[in-house]
């Protein structure tokens, strides 16, 4: 749960993880991500860029909405993960989406080219979020819109908040410093407000919607972050703390356990600014 580095995220094999979770994402931010796209106006013809977009799901979601005539480009860091997305995109049929490694904050592409600009749980991970809104701000045209979607504050989302506080305390490991890109970096009331206004918009509702997480059980939700990103943080811990902070995590995950198996509410802010 610690932020990726460049170089882990353009692995292979950090492709191959972040793929096979593709199902779960959806699961959890599918319906926001709809919500995404109505609110930047994707529609029937649009040219849409998608920033940050990894293996590309809202990618495929944002392809679909535009149809035949329409047109989206999917750039990323890792062309490990834009490899993935333009395979399920070809294996769906879908011959309206481009990909291009790109950096987020400096967007080699057109002012005013794009109708859309969407970025799906990649802007509080970039080291000058404000400096990629303006960016995107800067590529699409004249009233159009840029939508993202973000974590909310840590509190708000106990999934996360279990596990980083656990092993935080157990490991004596402080918390990033304030500006530092991480998952909740933007999650503070204001904080994406504040970053669109320091890009240029002067109309950015913010709005916080909220999400679910579903597993069979606690211990199957803690199977599923353990290959990922929260490794390197738990790698930080000696092995008696690593067997606690286990324990001690799948004691907190239990609460939410019930005849449907583990249910963990969490909240994440959905921004759209126009130009």
């Amino acid at each position: 749960m610690t932020t990726f580095t460049r170089e882990q995220w353009e692995r292979k094999e950090s492709a191959d993880w972040w793929s096979a979770g593709q199902a779960r994402r959806q699961q959890v931010y599918g319906a926001v991500t709809e919500m995404m796209l109505d609110a930047a106006a994707v529609q029937p013809g649009s040219r849409v860029l998608d920033v940050a977009a990894g293996t590309g799901e809202q990618t495929l979601m944002a392809a679909r909405c535009v149809g035949p005539t329409g047109y989206v480009l999917a750039t990323d860091n890792s062309s490990s993960m834009l490899a993935v997305a333009a395979e399920t995109a070809r294996k769906e049929g879908l011959t309206n989406v481009e990909t291009r490694v790109m950096n987020a904050e400096n967007l080699a592409l057109d002012a005013d080219s794009f109708d859309a600009v969407i970025c799906r749980m990649g802007l509080m991970l970039f080291p000058n979020p404000a400096q990629a809104l303006t960016e995107m701000r800067r590529v699409v045209k004249p009233g159009g819109k840029v939508g993202v979607i973000v974590h909310s504050a840590l509190e708000k989302n106990p999934y996360h908040g279990i596990f980083y506080e656990t092993v935080r305390r157990l490991g004596n490991i402080p918390p990033p410093a304030r500006g530092e890109p991480w998952m909740f970096a933007l999650g503070d009331p204001g904080a994406l407000e504040d970053v669109y206004k320091r890009a240029g918009f002067l109309n950015m509702p913010v709005q916080a919607v909220p999400v679910q997480r579903r597993f069979l059980s606690a211990a199957d939700a803690i199977r599923t972050v353990t290959g990922g990103d929260l490794k390197e943080l738990v790698n930080r811990l000696n092995e008696p703390e690593r067997e606690r902070a286990w324990i001690e995590i799948e004691e907190q995950l239990s609460r939410f356990e019930g005849p449907n198996g583990l249910e963990v509410p969490g909240e994440v802010l959905l921004g759209v600014g126009t130009k």
